[in-house]
């Protein structure tokens, strides 16, 4: 009662001088809301609150204010901790709003949902901690969208772009050059993550989702980072394709910057005498060398070794497997071929 009497006795923007003016008067809930603003609960279930201030509390189930949405409580104390609310009145949330409007804020959050991936902006009532009323916003602003489609690249690391097998070469082929020309962008995962803003920001703007994001061309964005020198340069040191003596055009792969592969089949490298170099010849690749079916036998950067040894254990085991194929005895002066046999 003293705290109801308090609170109606308060000055011209109390409940009670709003309600005057309007002629009706003010409930016991909203003359406690205006002296205990903090204490103002929404409930959550099982006689639940969570209170205006951010702190949970609770009311016995069997009591009939367990189940009211809103309520605000005149006395609230602390036991084995947990905080239980001893009094307390119910208020209407049109109430709350018409004699408290002064302290809702009306909030615009755009943010990354992780579970839809894509951005969501809603329109949040807010009194202190409680959500009042939330609404989808349509067209929240540009810059807010770009911010969170941002974030939720950041959460999700670079693998969610849409990264060609052309692309992902590109990007692959500037980190392992970065070892030999520390001018060229830094493409680490960790760098690119940080300054999105500054290489992705400028191609993702109207993009609100993860299905939205399919349709860049990460080649365009990647090409956009280098000069044409830059170009020109990683071309002439990190070739995409190697000739080997067959003929044949072999991709080389560089997911691993520190050991660029190139995967051909045995009989492609006879005549070879040494393993094949990118760089100006500073860099050997590790070659995966494949069976006819295309499945590896050895893996080494030391071609000659392996023809002068290993070779002859691995062309016995083939030659069974393989009767049909060429197994020169001398790989050094045999002839390469991508056929079964060398043509006559």
């Amino acid at each position: 009662q003293r705290a109801l009497a308090q609170a109606g006795a308060a000055g011209p923007g109390s409940p009670a001088a709003q309600a005057g003016a309007a002629g009706r008067a003010p409930s016991p809930g909203a003359l406690l809301a205006y002296a205990y603003p903090d204490r103002v609960g929404q409930g959550r279930g099982d006689g639940r609150f969570l209170l205006a201030s951010g702190r949970g509390a609770s009311l016995p189930s069997m009591q009939p204010l367990s189940l009211a949405p809103y309520i605000a409580a005149a006395e609230v104390e602390d036991a084995d901790g947990e905080s239980r609310i001893v009094l307390a009145a119910d208020i209407d949330e049109q109430e709350l709003i018409a004699y408290h409007g002064e302290a809702i804020t009306d909030e615009v959050s755009v943010v990354w949902d992780r579970a839809a991936q894509a951005v969501r902006a809603r329109r949040k009532l807010m009194f202190g901690a409680l959500l009042l009323k939330e609404d989808t916003v349509a067209r929240p602003d540009a810059d807010r969208v770009m911010a969170a489609l941002l974030d939720g690249i950041r959460q999700e690391g670079t693998d969610m772009l849409p990264w060609s097998r052309q692309a992902a070469q590109l990007r692959d082929r500037i980190r392992v050059m970065r070892r030999f020309d520390a001018e060229l962008p830094d493409l680490s995962e960790e760098t690119l993550v940080a300054t999105l803003e500054h290489w992705l920001g400028p191609h993702v703007s109207g993009i609100r989702s993860r299905d939205g994001l399919q349709k860049l061309s990460m080649m365009h964005v990647l090409e956009a980072m280098l000069s044409w020198q830059d170009k020109q340069r990683l071309d002439e040191l990190m070739p995409t394709h190697i000739t080997v003596p067959s003929g044949s055009r072999i991709p080389v792969d560089y997911a691993n910057p520190e050991q660029p592969v190139l995967a051909v089949r045995l009989q492609e490298l006879f005549g070879l005498q040494e393993t094949p170099k990118i760089a100006k010849g500073r860099l050997p690749l590790t070659l995966h060398l494949l069976s006819p079916a295309q499945r590896p036998v050895q893996v080494t950067q030391d071609l000659a070794s392996f023809w002068r040894g290993a070779y002859f254990e691995v062309k016995k085991e083939l030659k069974v497997r393989y009767p049909k194929h060429y197994w020169p005895d001398d790989p050094f002066a045999a002839v390469p071929t991508s056929r079964v046999r060398p043509r006559p």
